[in-house]
């Protein structure tokens, strides 16, 4: 196993994103030395300055965790969302290349179309029916073209985890508003802890993982059963019903089913996910108040 202490690791998004900050955090717990990166550290479309800031730093390690997000808003903006998920991590791969160092770079349950009724795996095959999602696959597709073994990618979903507003603490706000709120039932997938999923990345690089890997919590939920789980475990007065996703239409249109299989993170590693409903409780206890949305 790799031994972590005094690597060196640049970690993009990893000042104010939802997963690059606790991943700096846990990274630092494993005595690598961090250098975490915001946009205004860096320019994500400018490969030359990419080239210079990694040459002076000189890392180990690459995380990206910096991605276009807003999946409805990605549909009318596809340039944008190309270069941030297409256009960036290539960039990163190639860098990452020259320089000999590893990239880990995170990718989604989206580039699936969720028409299966069982967990994917990684072999199965992506049809992405989103911009989204496309650019996503795009991402990883380009990625592994550039014939590196020291590529990581990492298919996760549905996250929630301490400093930055999520579905789980927007519903939470929410709760505390209203008598009731209506959730959609009808989409099942995997949630996700950003310190869990922070642990079980730094697991995979220490076993030298590379390919791509399913990396969530446990179970399965849908986005109706996570929410009214938030409001138990929190103990408010506030109903959960549940409506179809015809009631909140929406210009992308979601996968149905996009539970990930975790079993080939588990062959490497031996790291079985802990159940959703455990660390969500985790979240709720210790972290939800913790929000820097800055």
């Amino acid at each position: 196993m790799m031994e972590l202490a005094g690597k060196k690791a640049v970690i993009l998004g990893g000042r104010t994103g939802l997963l690059g900050r606790i991943l700096t955090e846990r990274l630092k717990q494993h005595q690598v030395i961090t250098i975490p990166l915001s946009r205004s550290d860096f320019d994500p479309m400018d490969e030359k300055s990419l080239s210079e800031l990694l040459d002076r730093e000189e890392p180990d390690f690459i995380f990206n965790t910096v991605a276009y997000t807003m999946v409805d808003q990605a549909e009318e903006e596809e340039n944008k969302a190309h270069l941030l998920n297409t256009t960036l991590p290539v960039s990163l791969g190639r860098i990452a290349k020259i320089r000999n160092c590893k990239l880990i770079h995170f990718s989604t349950d989206f580039v699936f179309d969720g028409k299966k009724d069982s967990p994917y795996t990684e072999e199965d095959t992506p049809n992405p029916q989103t911009i989204y999602g496309k650019t996503k696959l795009a991402g990883e597709k380009k990625l592994l073209q550039i014939d590196y073994d020291q590529i990581l990618i990492i298919r996760t979903a549905w996250l929630f985890g301490p400093y930055k507003t999520n579905f789980v603490h927007k519903i939470i706000t929410f709760a505390k508003e209203r008598d009731f709120l209506t959730v959609v039932h009808d989409q099942k997938g995997s949630p996700t802890y950003t310190p869990d999923l922070a642990e079980y990345t730094i697991a995979l690089v220490q076993n030298e993982a590379n390919g791509i890997f399913n990396v969530v919590n446990s179970g399965k939920a849908t986005w109706c059963e996570l929410a009214a789980e938030a409001i138990n475990c929190s103990a408010i007065n506030c109903r959960v019903d549940a409506v179809p996703s015809s009631a909140y239409p929406t210009k992308a249109k979601r996968p149905s089913y996009s539970v990930l299989d975790t079993a080939k993170l588990t062959e490497l590693t031996g790291i079985t996910p802990r159940p959703w409903v455990q660390a969500l409780r985790d979240y709720i206890y210790n972290d939800i108040g913790d929000i820097h949305d800055d």
